[in-house]
């Protein structure tokens, strides 16, 4: 019998001596297959990472339009499958019309269709905006509840939606694991899991505490505009020497 011998990892690739990487693509990715590193990552080399990060990003916020933390919550239950310009788009006409529960209810789930129907999942997304403008209105004097807890509860805000709007709102230093998080998280070796909850949970046990304000937009931002999905600009990135992932992404340049 012949036996098969696996490929040695090249060092430059290995997190960890011996470590060698397994190629996949989770269902919450899109475009090309990364490596599932080993886990945990040296302390040092993450805390490089976000140190550059800061550096160039020392105050990074959400793309998304707002004006108070109910347009807040609207803003980002609509961005679900949705690029943050085409929401901005459509809730620059819809926040002058409604910024607030009471206006919201006013207009009336026909009266929010036309100016979200750009969105992807429009329809699902007015009745949410109309229940969770009717909750906020009813059962906290139009206020919008800013725990986690009396967030999630509200129709169409789920974990991640929450996380964002605290972390925006400087309330928790919440880490809304999207896309973006998720792969670049992957790419440098922050995270393993195969799920965003827990690569939410990994980030918080490697992330050092004094960049976990914002360590949530860094990745997102640089995820957006650096490290895309298909075409990961490598040879621009602050941070490519510090990237388990380079080589092969480089490929795909």
């Amino acid at each position: 019998m012949v036996r098969s011998v696996k490929p040695k990892t090249p060092p430059e690739l290995s997190l960890k001596r011996g470590a060698t990487p397994v190629l996949k693509r989770p269902s919450i990715m899109t475009g090309a297959v990364i490596p599932t590193w080993g886990w945990p990552p040296e302390e040092d080399r993450v805390e490089t990472i976000f140190e550059r990060l800061a550096a160039v990003m020392p105050e990074p916020k959400t793309e998304l339009n707002f004006h108070n933390p109910y347009t807040l919550v609207v803003a980002v239950a609509l961005s679900a499958q949705a690029t943050d310009v085409s929401v901005n788009k459509a809730t620059d006409r819809l926040f002058e019309a409604a910024d607030t529960p009471e206006k919201m209810l006013a207009l009336g789930e026909a009266g929010l269709v036309p100016y979200i129907a750009s969105i992807g999942l429009y329809r699902g997304k007015a009745r949410n905006v109309i229940a969770l403008s009717r909750i906020v209105l009813e059962q906290y004097g139009g206020e919008v509840p800013l725990t986690r807890e009396a967030l999630q509860s509200l129709p169409g805000v789920g974990r991640k939606t929450a996380s964002v709007v605290l972390n925006e709102l400087g309330i928790e230093a919440a880490i809304a694991v999207d896309t973006h998080v998720f792969r670049v998280s992957h790419r440098l070796g922050l995270a393993n899991a195969p799920t965003p909850d827990k690569v939410e949970a990994q980030l918080f046990k490697v992330v050092p505490d004094a960049f976990l304000p914002k360590a949530h937009h860094w990745l997102i931002l640089h995820g957006r505009y650096t490290c895309t999905a298909r075409k990961p600009n490598c040879p621009g990135c602050l941070i490519s020497d510090l990237c388990p992932s380079r080589a092969g992404l480089m490929a795909l340049t």
